[in-house]
């Protein structure tokens, strides 16, 4: 008896026991369903190979797919404040955030911004982290956009910005709306400097992001597929009664309606932006004209 139980069985729970495999091996294609080998679909940078749905990014996976050679600096941004308002749901704020760095991994907030070269040209990327509360704007984001743009400023570098979000935080109340002129003032304060602001919509781009910074871009780019509007679909159906056009608020219908420049598929991101940039900071070429005395004037 000793002997079966202490070699013939441990042998046979060895042989049948589950191998540990790591949860995230596969990822479910949000759109079709479709089961994707995560190292494939980290090297398709999250589009699906069955369907073309661009999948979610995080913000470090962005950067480096944007910047040259996927090198940047991320910058110290401030540090959140907190709960303002003492807000409280089924949870406390604080504690809602405390799980979200944690689920994150990381202090910050929903917003990252990183400097580098794109297309051998300077440039400032902001960019959002939908994981993180839905990629909800307080103030943190607020304080991120105009860190953003200052640093834009000082670098001489276009900025660009990359959202991902479900619009204002509402634990943070008035506090999360009055965001929407400060990151307009961030772009003000870059246009005004003469630099390119450029904005790619990501799925999804909603609320009061879509209905502030998002769509003052010089030049606005969109992901296939992307969600980009003020409200949800269905609330809108539900207010005006009527049904809405196939494909409303995808960036294809916006594109049709200009509302966007361009649609550009997530492998041909980095060319277009360096190609964008290029054309928006190369100075332009002066005219010249003969006079009637055979001098020449520029204009």
């Amino acid at each position: 008896m000793n002997w079966l139980t202490n070699f013939v069985l441990p042998k046979i729970r060895a042989a049948v026991a589950k191998r540990d495999v790591p949860e995230n091996l596969w990822q479910k294609c949000a759109d079709c369903g479709q089961m994707l080998f995560r190292r494939d679909l980290e090297a398709a940078l999250f589009v699906c190979s069955n369907c073309g749905a661009h999948q979610r990014m995080t913000p470090e996976g962005r950067l480096g797919m944007i910047f040259d050679g996927g090198n940047y600096t991320t910058i110290e941004l401030p540090a959140p404040a907190g709960d303002p308002l003492k807000f409280r749901d089924l949870k406390r704020y604080t504690d809602r955030l405390k799980e979200a760095q944690n689920r994150a991994g990381h202090p910050r907030d929903a917003a990252l911004v990183a400097h580098g070269s794109i297309g051998s040209l300077p440039a400032v990327v902001a960019c959002f982290d939908f994981d993180f509360m839905a990629g909800s704007m307080g103030q943190a984001v607020g304080e991120a956009l105009l860190a953003a743009g200052r640093l834009a400023v000082l670098q001489e570098a276009a900025l660009i910005v990359v959202p991902a979000s479900g619009g204002a935080r509402m634990q943070e109340g008035i506090l999360s709306l009055m965001q929407m002129p400060r990151t307009v003032l961030a772009v003000e304060m870059v246009k005004e400097a003469g630099l390119p602001y450029i904005v790619l919509l990501t799925n999804p781009t909603t609320g009061g992001v879509s209905a502030s910074f998002a769509m003052l871009g010089d030049v606005t780019l969109a992901e296939p597929g992307a969600v980009v509007g003020f409200a949800g679909a269905r609330v809108i159906e539900e207010t005006i009664r009527e049904k809405l056009p196939e494909g409303f608020q995808r960036a294809e219908y916006l594109l049709e309606h200009g509302i966007v420049d361009m649609v550009v598929p997530r492998k041909e991101i980095a060319a277009t932006l360096a190609r964008i940039i290029r054309l928006l900071m190369s100075p332009a070429p002066s005219l010249a004209a003969a006079t009637p005395d055979g001098r020449k004037t520029a204009f």
